[in-house]
């Protein structure tokens, strides 16, 4: 082999190696994005936490008076969980943390306080939360993920939700 046959062979090689470093970067680049974006949704959830009864968070039921201060907080919490339902969907949470986000949602409406909350918003809300609410009705069977995006409302369905506001 000449030595411009060499050449050719290791400036080819180099570009593979170029190609397949530019790909491992922005691989590592979206992984980091993905975790920035989830820990800001955690964020999100301790902060609705601190603003939740204690005796809720352990399981405790809370008195009527108790409920009715706190529904905001457990409105904050129900949209939220909504919104991470919804973000799966579209595959822009990771599964490890989906099946962790998951397992937390469903414990928590275990508890009385959050089912109560969740009762009372579901039945007032007029067909909000489609997304938790199918969730629930899969008895989180299934992730988000695999419903696919005919749940997601269509670019025609955000412009007549807007104009019939």
């Amino acid at each position: 082999m000449r030595i411009l046959d060499w050449l050719q062979v290791i400036a080819s090689s180099a570009t593979a190696v170029a190609v397949f470093l530019a790909w491992w970067q922005l691989h590592q680049s979206k992984n980091q994005a993905t975790t920035n974006f989830e820990d800001t949704l955690t964020r999100e959830y301790r902060e609705i936490s601190r603003r939740l009864p204690l005796s809720a968070l352990l399981g405790k039921p809370l008195s009527d008076e108790e409920m009715q201060k706190s529904l905001p907080s457990f409105f904050s919490y129900i949209d939220l969980s909504n919104e991470e339902v919804f973000l799966r969907q579209q595959n822009r949470i990771s599964e490890q943390t989906w099946k962790n986000w998951c397992d937390g949602i469903k414990s928590n409406l275990r508890r009385p306080a959050f089912e109560k909350a969740w009762q009372s918003i579901r039945d007032e809300s007029d067909g909000s939360f489609q997304e938790l609410r199918r969730l629930i009705g899969e008895q989180f069977s299934k992730d988000p993920a695999e419903w696919g995006r005919e749940h997601l409302p269509s670019v025609q369905d955000k412009k007549n939700m807007k104009s019939t506001t």
